[in-house]
Order: C-alpha cells, then structure tokens, then sequence
C-alpha cells in the first residue's frame, strides 16, 4: 500500500517530528487553485498548538485552472506538504487512491478541497478514533447546498445505499472521515467506490463511527457533482451489494439461479413429455417448450458462471496470499 516516498519531516508541536507522522490529510484537488491556499493554511492552524505530527497530501486529478502548478510551488515551500500529480482526470476514487497509497500516517483522514468540510473537525475525528473505531464517518447535519439539485438527491441516495449495504450512516456522501490506516489498506477503490468507503470498510469487519461535522457554502470555484454520475453510483451500489453478500461465495448466488433456472426448465420439460405421450398432443408450437430450453440453457449458464467466479476468486486470494478473514487482535497470556 506504501508508495516508498518518505518526506524528510514533518510539522508538529515543536516543528520536527519522527518520519512516520500521526496523521495524514489526504484530499483529491480538481480545479481548486483559489481553494487550495485557505485550505493550507486552515489545515495547518488546526495542529499548530497540538502534539499531533501531520502530513497533507493533495492529490490533482488533472486540473485545467493552474491546480497542479500552485501545488507543485506550495509543495517546494512547505515541509507539510507532499503534492500527487496525476497525469490525467481519472475520477475522485483514483486520486482518493493516489493519496491512501502516498499516506504514511498512522491514521489516515480526507476531505474536499473545496473548503466546505472544515478542517476544525479532524481533531474530533481522530479522537473518535481513539475509542477503538476503525473509521469515523462525518455527518453534515447542515447542509449548505441547494435543496432541489444536491440535498434531495443526497437523502434519496442515502436512504437507498443504507437500504441494500446495511450500514446504517446517515451521509455516505461526505468526504470528511478519518481511518485507521490498516484498514484502508485493506480496500481497494476503483470505479466511484470512494463515496462506498463505508460499506467497504463494513465488508472488512471495521468498526464504524458518525458524528456531526461542520458545512460550509462554497466559497470559490463550481461544484463538480451532477445528476450525471447517478447510473454510475448506482452500477457501483449494486457492485458493493453482491461484494458484501457474495464476495467469497459467487456460487452462493449463481449456483442458485442456476439450480432453480435448470429445475424449472425440468420440470416443464416432463409435462411437455407427460403431455405429448400420453395425450399425443402436439408440443411443437407451444411457447411452453421455447420456455423449458431457456430456462435449461440460462441455469447451465449461470451454474457455468457460479463455477468460473468461484475460480476466479480462489486465484484472487491465492495469489495475492490475501486471506478471506481479518484479525482485529492477537490476545495470549503474558509469560513471565
């Protein structure tokens, strides 16, 4: 998970601090070059006075507005600031990747870069943490955005994503949440999964926090979100669903349509017989029999599927030596 790039300090309570900070603010940068200043400088008031060590990492996804220029010059100037440019626009998931592979925090927190997640919070967050929870989700109770175009399609969203993933959170959609770095090493992120961090992490046995945070209204630049990505989140929900049922057990659900699929075309498939031999009826025409060998075909078809999943999966685990279970801790009685 460690990209290898270790910067040589970091700021803390008396300016220096060990090479592995306490926390790293991880946050993907899209056409936020009026942004990016005041979100320094908002980080970086926040641990002044705390016996914290930190790292910022900002991750640009291909901006157009002079993002990736400003960062490469704020990165030469500070000593908290580690800057990821990307070659291209990839999406939000990559460069929230991006940043989790280039954090060497002990703990791991994100947020926008658009200034409407206060960085005040991320001590409340990480104290939180402290309790023994391996994730802790921000709450945006106060929403400061448009009612028809964002907050509305938020509750539905997340009414939805609570419904099928089980995870009961009330704003999966705010980026403002802090992880234990062990667990976010454990998920990996493509397609729009970064606003399912939740689910992934509920998928790995996390434990898992809310707490009221803080929104504020936009202050520079244009949103980046629309009714556009909702058949993209959508595909990714139900990605999330089977992973969370299914994920080492494919055959669990293909096996069963299958099965189910192949006992109805049988079945079907002897009245047609009973109907023609005893009754010398002709079946030739009848929709019933265009029924039976679908049905036969698609169960020996998805039983097919549920078998080549199931290989697939083994040669995942197995080749990566990653276990299908995860340790939260190893208790022994203490030798003397």
């Amino acid at each position: 998970m460690r990209s290898g790039l270790i910067s040589e300090l970091m700021i803390g309570q008396n300016g220096v601090s060990p090479i592995v900070p306490d926390v790293s603010i991880v946050a993907p940068v899209y056409n936020e070059v009026e942004s990016i200043p005041h979100l320094l400088d908002a980080i970086a008031s926040v641990f002044i006075h705390s016996e914290l060590s930190y790292e910022i990492i900002l991750v640009d996804d291909g901006s157009i507005d002079g993002s990736a220029q400003l960062l490469k010059q704020q990165a030469q100037a500070r000593n908290d600031l580690r800057a990821v440019i990307l070659r291209r626009n990839y999406g939000q998931t990559a460069a929230m990747a991006a940043g989790f592979n280039h954090a060497l925090g002990k703990s791991i927190v994100t947020l926008d870069a658009d200034l409407q997640n206060d960085p005040a919070d991320i001590p409340l967050l990480l104290a939180k943490l402290d309790e023994g929870y391996d994730m802790v989700s921000g709450w945006r109770q106060k929403r400061q955005d448009k009612a028809l175009t964002r907050l509305l399609p938020s509750k539905i969203a997340n009414w939805i994503i609570r419904r099928i993933t089980g995870v009961r959170i009330h704003d999966y959609g705010c980026s403002l949440k802090a992880y234990r770095t062990e667990l976010v090493a454990d998920m990996n992120l493509y397609g729009e999964l970064h606003r399912f961090l939740p689910a992934l992490a509920y998928i790995e046995g996390a434990r898992i926090a809310e707490m009221p945070v803080r929104h504020h209204a936009r202050r520079f630049g244009s949103s980046k979100y629309g009714l556009s990505r909702t058949f993209r989140v959508m595909m990714d929900l139900l990605t999330i669903a089977f992973m969370k049922k299914f994920l080492t057990r494919p055959m669990h659900v293909f096996g069963l349509l299958g099965l189910s699929s192949i006992v109805s075309g049988g079945a079907i498939s002897i009245y047609l017989t009973f109907v023609k031999l005893v009754f010398n009826e002709d079946i030739g025409n009848r929709p019933l029999l265009i029924l039976a060998v679908l049905l036969l075909v698609t169960g020996v078809q998805l039983f097919s599927f549920g078998l080549l999943a199931e290989l697939l999966m083994r040669t995942y685990h197995e080749s990566q030596g990653r276990p299908i279970y995860r340790v939260r801790e190893v208790v022994t009685k203490d030798v003397k």
